[in-house]
């Protein structure tokens, strides 16, 4: 019945939205909404802000997802008033950005993102048509006109839990379709990123990309050049780690976006092996994702990079240069390269390198090395990477297999495997102490995205 009505209400596709025209209003009893799903620090933001006599609503992305039937990560706040009428009215609040000033307001260990309705003029833009600052404050009415696509111009009131829709956002929803807000072209000329923003919502709500907003992608995909490098960095992290990151990586490809975000991306499909450990590690993040399981970006960069290492490794070894030193050479070389387009950060730099750093130890199974690799605190998450090289066929099974014996027994058997090893049988334990061995209850798959 609710889908009836909204068809109805919304089956109407509007010319384009004006300052001037008056929003659908939908009631709690068609979207189904209710104030106890959402933040309980956003409902204080704004009712407090509502209280002194300001427009404050949750917008977007919660809003968005909450319709489509996800659990929000966050909960962003739009509202009337200043970022300094903000900041007086919260006491545990901070003003940030010069682009676009918004507050964050804290509520306990959340953060709420509290943003003015921005006005519908002209923004400062660079040559490219890239939007350099706005500040400049307006109506809800013009806020909407400002925001990229249909399905996050939405405003929820969890006061009477109305949800206020400028452009069909919730038909579109609805509809399975994602559209941007006014000429596509010029959307993306403002902010390049939301050509990529378009993939991962599409991907992550299954929704389909308006040709007139698809249309523009390949050819404007170059613009992703001028944007800076931390900012394609979180964005990228976003996509892969949206629990739909296969699907998002595939319509990348199909779009042009790929080029030179990650060199993986551009030479994956020549090399099977490469491309098989790059999809296994996605299709293991998003399982990790969906299952609520914690994820490293460490892990997954270091995974989506190594193809590209090993490949540099080898080289640099076939040109005489030592194991250890040869791989180090590579790793800097990667990080590099990829650090023009994507700007990771040291502290994952660092942990990417680390885990790449473990990977030849594991050839070393003799002597005292093996116990003071398994008491490595990064050990769990370097044979997980391990398992991942086995599993899509860049080595031996037997390693990680043994490896995964050696950590989880006692001392009387871990001599056993290594005498095995030193005796050329493969370090296959007999099969007595196979039967009597119990596998850990982790170790049946491998934890691609594992927290350090």
């Amino acid at each position: 019945m609710i889908r009836k009505l909204l068809r109805k209400v919304f089956s109407h596709r509007a010319a384009p939205f004006s300052a001037s025209q008056e929003p659908a209003r939908i009631p709690v009893s068609l979207h189904g909404i209710r104030r106890e799903q959402v933040s309980a620090g956003a409902v204080k933001v704004c009712a407090a802000l509502q209280n002194r006599g300001y427009q404050a609503y949750i917008v977007g992305g919660a809003v968005r997802d909450l319709l489509a039937g996800h659990v929000p990560k966050d909960h962003d706040v739009a509202t009337s008033a200043t970022p300094e009428e903000v900041r007086a009215l919260f006491r545990r609040s901070r003003i940030i950005g010069r682009r676009f000033k918004i507050v964050h307001v804290l509520n306990g260990a959340e953060v709420i993102e509290v943003s003015t309705f921005r006005a519908s003029h002209e923004a400062e833009t660079d040559r490219h048509g890239r939007v350099l600052a706005d500040n400049i404050y307006g109506s809800q009415a013009e806020d909407a006109i400002r925001r990229d696509f249909t399905v996050n111009a939405l405003y929820y009131d969890p006061l009477t839990e109305t949800i206020v829709d400028y452009h069909h956002g919730v038909a579109d929803l609805q509809q399975k379709t994602l559209r941007v807000i006014g000429e596509p072209r010029a959307r993306y000329r403002e902010d390049p990123v939301r050509m990529l923003r378009a993939v991962r919502l599409a991907a992550k709500l299954g929704l389909i990309i308006d040709p007139a907003a698809r249309a523009p992608i390949r050819d404007m995909a170059s613009l992703l050049e001028n944007v800076p490098s931390a900012r394609l960095f979180d964005e990228t992290l976003k996509l892969l780690m949206s629990g739909n990151a296969v699907r998002a990586i595939g319509q990348l490809r199909e779009e042009g976006l790929h080029h030179g975000l990650l060199p993986l991306l551009d030479i994956v499909l020549d090399q099977p092996i490469a491309e098989r450990f790059i999809w296994l590690a996605l299709e293991n993040t998003d399982s990790r994702v969906r299952a609520d399981k914690p994820v490293s970006a460490s892990f997954l960069f270091a995974a989506l990079l190594w193809p590209e290492v090993s490949r540099k490794w080898k080289v640099r070894q076939a040109a005489g240069e030592p194991l250890q030193q040869a791989l180090f050479d590579a790793m800097d070389e990667v990080l590099a390269v990829q650090a023009q387009r994507l700007a990771i950060t040291r502290r994952v730099a660092a942990d990417i390198k680390e885990l790449w750093a473990l990977q030849p130890r594991f050839d070393k199974r003799a002597g005292r090395a093996p116990f003071r690799l398994i008491e490595h605190p990064r050990f769990r998450a370097a044979w997980d990477f391990l398992l991942l090289r086995a599993q899509a066929a860049g080595i031996p099974e037997e390693l990680p297999d043994w490896w995964n014996r050696f950590a989880h027994t006692g001392q009387a058997e871990r001599e056993e495997l290594l005498r095995a090893v030193a005796t050329g049988s493969g370090g296959k334990a007999p099969a007595r102490k196979r039967r009597r061995r119990r596998k850990p209850a982790d170790a049946a798959a491998p934890e691609s995205a594992a927290a350090p």
